[in-house]
């Protein structure tokens, strides 16, 4: 499972990547995350707003930090679409 976070502030980053990584752990999933910066990669998604989460390459939310509850949600159902 590749995981990517786009976010233009270093505190809201790191909010949002804490509580990715404490989903997985949550979620006993190994998985690497990434945070985004280069500027072609975010215009790849074409997303307007930040923070930005991106599982396997599918943008699942952008424009506010999620929780580590929401964002197992968001693990779970990416999962659930690939079985």
């Amino acid at each position: 499972m590749k995981i990517e976070v786009i976010e233009t502030t270093d505190k809201i980053r790191m909010t949002l990547f804490g509580n990715v990584l404490e989903a997985l752990r949550a979620c006993r999933i190994t998985g690497k995350v990434v945070a985004v910066k280069d500027i072609r990669t975010i215009l790849k998604y074409g997303v307007k707003s930040a923070p930005v989460l991106i599982i396997n390459g599918i943008v699942m939310f952008a424009g506010k930090v999620q929780s580590p509850e929401e964002i197992i949600k968001l693990i779970q159902q990416s999962i659930s679409n690939f079985t």
